[in-house]
């Protein structure tokens, strides 16, 4: 229990000292140059809050759903050496139906279309 409040204490003193250390360290001297928008090295042409497509953001969620999907059936070649391999494979196989079927209704309502 000792160790446990000591090592506690370190790690909470460290942090704070830490924290005080990157606030009071830099030396923040703004001018104009540094506050202004920076695109490239061209003054900036227009406003920074144009729409954002909403197509665009549903074609990059799709990507980021299909991307765990990968995250999640990585653990399969492990989960072969179980007792019963089969369990894992029904539950591996349950994750790619229920995407595959998300992937089909998304494609039948045109959320996958570019352009109308």
């Amino acid at each position: 229990m000792n160790l446990l409040i000591t090592t506690l204490l370190i790690t909470t003193a460290l942090s704070v000292l830490l924290a005080l250390v990157s606030f009071w360290l830099p030396q923040m001297n703004p001018d104009v140059e540094k506050l202004s928008p920076y695109e490239c090295g061209f003054d900036p042409l227009g406003s920074a809050r144009l729409p954002f497509s909403l197509r665009f953001f549903l074609i990059a969620i799709l990507f980021l759903l299909f991307d765990l999907e990968i995250a999640l059936l990585l653990p399969l070649p492990w989960g072969m050496q179980l007792m019963s391999p089969s369990y894992t494979f029904m539950w591996a196989s349950s994750v790619v139906v229920l995407l595959t079927l998300g992937l089909i209704y998304e494609w039948i309502q045109g959320g996958l279309e570019w352009a109308e």
